[in-house]
């Protein structure tokens, strides 16, 4: 398909205006619990239901796969939408700023799914990740647009983000296991954006997550020159159909720390 990425990130951004309007409200954020215990609120449907109509109406024929519910079937679509319409309910819900708006565009390989395209947006902080395998990484802010690459030359002290509310014995062993470094705890898909933009370096996840969490921002870091890793050093590849939840995974600037990854599998 021939793809607009200004349409991607419009409607990402347009996700984000519905989200920070109840957001920004003076009402106390209602919160629900969905069967896998995952917190749900009026945000995440408003998003949900923007970022349907928006997709729907650029591209017709590709089913949507969203963690709150699908359109179409994409085991019968060689492509596929895959949309978290708001990363970091649980930042949200704090109200400390740090969640995202993720939109992927996923192709099907060998029976397994792989983002070809991606778009993250802040919606606080209106800032906005997109990158894909023919769209160059780029980081808009106050409508400034300009390219990111990974850091190709980490420092001695590595910069290492890792998630604000999951972390656990294995993330301490894995930090110590790489040497000197600074720790930066952030929510949602901007740890990942943080590799991107070359921010920070490592961002290594052993907690649980879903393919919708981090499909959009494995986009833009690979545009930007960077990997993200699954338990074997390879690309981590995606199951959007049956077993969403993903394995362990790296995201990384380089590939010098594989061997401290693999060995904190076990």
């Amino acid at each position: 398909m021939s793809l607009d990425h200004n349409e991607v990130i419009r409607i990402a951004i347009d996700a984000g205006h519905a989200i920070l309007r109840i957001y920004d409200s003076s009402d106390e954020i209602e919160v629900h619990t969905k069967n896998d215990d995952s917190p749900l609120t009026q945000a995440d449907l408003a998003a949900h239901d923007v970022i349907l109509r928006g997709l729907a109406s650029i591209g017709p024929d590709i089913p949507i796969v969203s963690e709150e519910g699908r359109e179409g079937d994409p085991s019968e679509s060689e492509m596929s939408w895959l949309v978290d319409p708001l990363d970091g309910t649980k930042e949200f819900i704090k109200r400390n700023g740090m969640f995202t708006v993720n939109i992927a565009l996923m192709k099907k390989v060998g029976g397994r799914w792989k983002p070809i395209f991606g778009v993250v947006h802040a919606p606080v902080t209106q800032t906005t990740w997109y990158g894909g395998e023919t769209t160059p990484a780029t980081r808009i802010t106050e409508s400034k647009s300009n390219p990111i690459s990974v850091n190709k030359h980490p420092s001695k002290t590595i910069r290492l983000v890792a998630s604000g509310s999951h972390r656990a014995e294995r993330d301490e062993r894995f930090a110590e296991q790489i040497g000197r470094h600074d720790l930066v705890r952030m929510g949602s898909s901007l740890k990942a954006c943080a590799v991107a933009d070359g921010s920070a370096d490592l961002y290594p996840r052993f907690g649980p997550t879903s393919c919708w969490d981090i499909a959009a921002a494995h986009a833009v870091v690979e545009s930007a020159g960077g990997f993200v890793l699954g338990p074997d050093c390879q690309s981590l590849d995606y199951d959007i159909v049956d077993e969403v939840l993903n394995p362990f995974f790296l995201v990384t600037c380089s590939t010098e720390w594989n061997d401290a990854w693999a060995r904190n599998q076990d």
